[in-house]
């Protein structure tokens, strides 16, 4: 069936096709004299005929989109999916809409993804992707990007002075020395690390406060406790069993995300082990199912939606101010203490 255009709904209105338009684009409230039969034959004869304005001929003409694209660096882990959460929330207040982007950990296809979307009629763009530390090619897209004006936002754990993207900032490392501090105190002297991530400069928010609070104690960084892997809850899985294999296994493991916890949950339940009672266990992240666990889990937190909420907030701020200085709206991490953490058994 062929879909209907506005001399159509010209017709049907008896009108012109420029007093369709006017109408469709909000020019009849006195800037262009159309009276209110008018705007109400039009308007009727859009419903009759089921009329829906070509989104991508009305940026062209209007120079805008309304739409804000995001780029995710992960589908599978829920941490991302709640920054997406409040990315959506926010665009949506505001009259916008969201093009998804994942680069599945990937980074070749993260540039790509990024490459493409920037090449489209958006009004604005969200990063959640690590990938532009690791790649040229993507950091030389990011600065031709914020040269020609388009607004772009990183969600991230780091400023980087490379470029002068508005940034939303949260890191761990003050809430990672919580944790380790909460483990040391409950006695814990063996203290395993689960360091699963797709590139190694990731996550060091992480692994640093881990370092540094066991050498502040005086416990020497024991390199057999602390098990690099993918960032795949099967790669954690397997990366906790090796962990609680070792004949003077931890009495404590702290997985750098919520997603690698889990596995270690479903390790140490494989083994025989309970947890806390033979092992405690710390994430990070507190998606959803954390404080729904057997046991529930301790874990911290960086509020994922008013993290995206914030970035799609700056990004309209330098949509209507594209001179404003460089912004960094920085959202602090808390410690969730729950019931996966207890001192060691002996």
């Amino acid at each position: 069936m062929k879909r209907p255009t506005q001399m159509d709904v010209a017709r049907r209105a008896g009108v012109s096709r420029a007093t369709v338009s006017h109408v469709i684009n909000g020019l009849s409230g006195g800037r262009v004299p159309i009276s209110p039969e008018t705007r109400e034959r039009v308007w009727q004869a859009i419903k009759e005929l089921g009329y829906e304005p070509d989104a991508g001929a009305r940026a062209l003409r209007l120079g805008k989109s309304r739409t804000i694209g995001l780029i995710m660096p992960d589908l599978y882990n829920p941490h991302f999916w709640e920054n997406a959460e409040g990315v959506e929330q926010e665009a949506r207040a505001n009259g916008y809409r969201l093009l998804l982007c994942s680069m599945n950990l990937n980074v070749q296809y993260g540039e790509d993804a990024f490459k493409d979307l920037v090449g489209r009629r958006i009004d604005a763009l969200i990063l959640m992707g690590s990938f532009v530390y690791e790649s040229e090619e993507a950091r030389n897209t990011l600065i031709r990007s914020l040269e020609r004006g388009l607004p772009i936002v990183e969600i991230s754990d780091r400023v980087t002075r490379d470029y002068l993207a508005d940034c939303v900032l949260s890191d761990y490392r003050a809430v990672a020395s919580a944790a380790m501090q909460h483990l040391l105190m409950l006695g814990h002297r063996r203290i395993g690390l689960i360091y699963g991530v797709a590139n190694p400069r990731l996550a060091e928010d992480r692994l640093i406060p881990y370092k540094k609070s066991l050498q502040a104690v005086g416990i020497p960084i024991d390199e057999q406790l602390i098990v690099h892997c993918g960032p795949t809850i099967e790669e954690g899985y397997r990366a906790a069993i090796h962990l609680l294999q070792q004949p003077n296994r931890p009495t404590a493991i702290v997985a750098i995300n919520d997603l690698l916890a889990i596995a270690v949950l479903r390790a140490a339940g494989d083994m025989g082990l309970r947890v806390p009672a033979d092992v405690s266990l710390i994430g990070f992240d507190d998606i959803a199912i954390a404080n729904y666990l057997i046991p529930r889990l301790t874990t911290a937190a960086k509020d994922a939606v008013q993290l995206g909420r914030e970035a799609v907030k700056l990004a309209l701020a330098r949509l209507h101010d594209p001179k404003r200085p460089r912004q960094v709206v920085e959202v602090p991490a808390r410690l969730i203490l729950r019931e996966s953490t207890a001192p060691p058994s002996c």
